[in-house]
């Protein structure tokens, strides 16, 4: 799946301008979310492969910076993938550093896939083009990055309870997202509950809206500001 996506996004950027602004990271041009996307695989891949306990600093990556030559460049973003993948199996399940603190190497894995989707959505939309995925995994994306969010205390406010529900058939419970924050603090699971602020739609616009790439595809229902919160402070 990592590959996949890696290589889908590749694909998007092949065809495209470098110079094209990306409306979704303001400041950003697609050559800079390409540098980002292939350098963070190198990151991540040399975290894993040194069994680092604490971050890197990005400019040690090495091989961080891309060829100049466009083929060249889509296979230097391809190969930071792959050794992601090299590197776990060859750590196995020892624990590395990520942003939760430490977990077993494995864990980088689905967060770089869903970082690949999401930046892959921002290169579709600034060329106008499609943007399609799996109803599963754009699901899985929703339910990552509400932990990840939730595991570093971002989120809602205290007393404020959220409820997301996919509208795609054949995903059962784990189409169903509640994010409550009470006196225990903020926690999430796969439940149908009522929040404050119900948020219904495809699991994919629920992911391209929970990442605050576009929100038009989704139906808000009750306290808006719940949902206001939610995206102020959970910037992807």
């Amino acid at each position: 799946m990592l590959l996949e996506q890696t290589e889908l996004f590749g694909e998007v950027i092949r065809q495209a301008d470098p110079s094209t602004p990306v409306g979704t990271c303001p400041g950003w041009t697609l050559n800079k979310l390409f540098r980002h996307v292939g350098r963070g695989n190198r990151w991540c891949a040399t975290i894993i492969s040194e069994r680092l306990t604490e971050p890197l600093d990005p400019r040690d990556v090495p091989d961080g910076k891309p060829p100049e030559d466009l083929d060249a460049a889509i296979d230097w973003l391809n190969a930071g993938a792959q050794l992601i993948l090299d590197a776990v199996d060859h750590v196995g399940s020892q624990k590395v550093w990520t942003f939760l603190g430490p977990r077993p190497a494995g864990w980088w894995v689905r967060r770089r896939v869903h970082e690949q989707t999401v930046h892959r959505a921002d290169a579709d939309l600034a060329v106008g083009a499609e943007f399609t995925l799996p109803v599963e995994l754009a699901a899985d994306g929703v339910s990552e990055w509400i932990e990840l969010s939730t595991a570093r205390g971002h989120g809602l406010a205290p007393g404020q309870r959220l409820h997301l529900h996919a509208t795609d058939d054949g995903l059962g419970p784990t189409g169903e997202w509640l994010v409550v924050h009470d006196e225990d603090g903020l926690a999430w699971s796969h439940a149908h509950a009522k929040g404050d602020a119900a948020v219904r739609g495809p699991a994919l616009n629920l992911l391209l809206a929970i990442t605050r790439r576009r929100t038009d595809g989704v139906e808000v229902l009750g306290d808006t500001a719940v949902w206001d919160d939610w995206l102020t402070n959970t910037p992807f």
